[in-house]
């Protein structure tokens, strides 16, 4: 499987600092959790938007970005973010004049950008492939063999790059292998779904024509076959648009989350050897590991809401039409919820945090998220004796404005 993988394609299509991830702040490379601080501490809810507020010279693009003509205003506090998420009547996932064309292909006519029945409807067809339960058919199917191939590739060179060269690939792999998709057209989808969304389209056709009539076990066979009732009583599959729509929301919210946040996870970890050196021994803490990293450093650090109708929020006026972003980087160390909110401690008692978001839009993927990310640490600390940073090599830096993430984790082992 790795071996049809080109890893200077990988390295371009995932670094954040490429043209690839620049319309999402890729070149930042500033920390910017003590102008956050600053923000909250000053007021939980603030004019303007996050980027610009915390001085990131020039546009950033991201969900609920640009609108230029709409008022903007971001939210820094637990309490804050997290209201807005558990109403979702006020505050909308999609711009109140845009309405969603299920046969218009594209993320945003997704059940991304859908509230209320239809949001609920179209999230029940999939959601059952994607609850805890399930953790295991995308583990037994697609992760663990990713995994294991991946670390083969290095396995027995005593050094590797675990960023690029193995978290980025996993997500990757995973979900186009749940798309029964080959992995020669791995990369072609993660870099044409931004640039060019029809070729995706091109490499989906035949697939789905193909689960129709003869299903297999994977992702694609069941949107191919799930059902739902419109408000009429009136049964109605998928149309093949619609199936392209999810794959589209799974490739974006997936691919690219996921390798950041475990890249995150396991810079944390090198880091703080003793900390690992704790995990490798006690293989019950790899969750509260990946659970604080989800805290401290979500590789998302926000999300926007339009509001549906004019209110004072959190002492602000927002009128009606406005974009809320909601910084959940900053709520998410927000000191009235934690202690010591800036340490990444594993041994903290957990509470939710928002890096999944909340309310009815929480993430649909984030359990095979957790579960791509905990098959990944074990098989790392279970292949790699004295796995640590190389000493002489640059160490990881943590970079981006909207897709935070880190650089390259560059590791010796036996």
């Amino acid at each position: 499987m790795t071996q049809t993988l080109d890893r200077d394609e990988l390295r371009r299509l995932f670094d954040l600092r490429s043209s690839y991830n620049a319309h999402s702040g890729g070149g930042f490379t500033d920390d910017p959790y003590p102008i956050w601080h600053e923000l909250r501490e000053r007021a939980p809810v603030h004019e303007g938007i996050v980027h610009e507020l915390t001085g990131y010279p020039g546009e950033a693009m991201f969900q609920g970005l640009p609108f230029p003509d709409r008022p903007h205003f971001s939210a820094f506090s637990f309490e804050a973010c997290d209201a807005a998420f558990r109403d979702p009547e006020v505050f909308v996932s999609a711009p109140l004049d845009e309405a969603v064309d299920p046969d218009d292909v594209g993320v945003t006519n997704s059940m991304l950008s859908m509230g209320g029945t239809q949001h609920r409807r179209y999230r029940a067809l999939v959601q059952p492939s994607f609850v805890p339960a399930r953790a295991r058919w995308w583990i037994d199917n697609w992760i663990e063999q990713t995994v294991h191939l991946l670390i083969d590739s290095f396995a027995g060179d005593g050094h590797a790059e675990l960023n690029v060269d193995f978290a980025a690939a996993i997500p990757v792999l995973t979900i186009t292998g749940s798309f029964g998709v080959s992995v020669d057209q791995a990369l072609v989808i993660r870099e044409s779904l931004m640039r060019e969304p029809m070729k995706v389209v091109e490499i989906l056709m035949p697939v789905v024509a193909a689960r129709r009539e003869h299903p297999a076990d994977d992702l694609i066979s069941v949107l191919v076959d799930a059902e739902y009732t419109d408000d009429d009583g009136v049964s109605h599959r998928l149309s093949d648009p619609e199936i392209y729509s999810f794959a589209f929301l799974i490739l974006a919210a997936g691919s690219g989350t996921t390798w950041k946040q475990m890249g995150i996870t396991l810079a944390a970890l090198l880091e703080r050897p003793d900390v690992l050196a704790a995990v490798r021994d006690d293989r019950q803490l790899v969750r509260a590991a990946i659970e604080e990293s989800l805290r401290w450093m979500p590789t998302d650090p926000m999300f926007s809401r339009h509001v549906a109708r004019e209110l004072e929020f959190h002492g602000v006026e927002i009128p009606q039409g406005s974009v809320l972003h909601l910084c959940l980087g900053a709520a998410n160390r927000d000191p009235a919820r934690w202690e010591r909110p800036d340490e990444y401690d594993i041994t903290r008692r957990p509470k939710p945090a928002l890096a999944f978001g909340n309310g009815p839009h929480v993430c649909l993927g984030m359990h095979v998220a957790r579960a791509e990310m905990s098959v990944g640490i074990n098989a790392l600390l279970d292949r790699l004796p004295n796995l640590r940073l190389d000493p002489d090599a640059e160490p990881p830096r943590y970079i981006g404005m909207y897709e935070r993430g880190a650089t390259a984790i560059p590791v010796v082992f036996g």
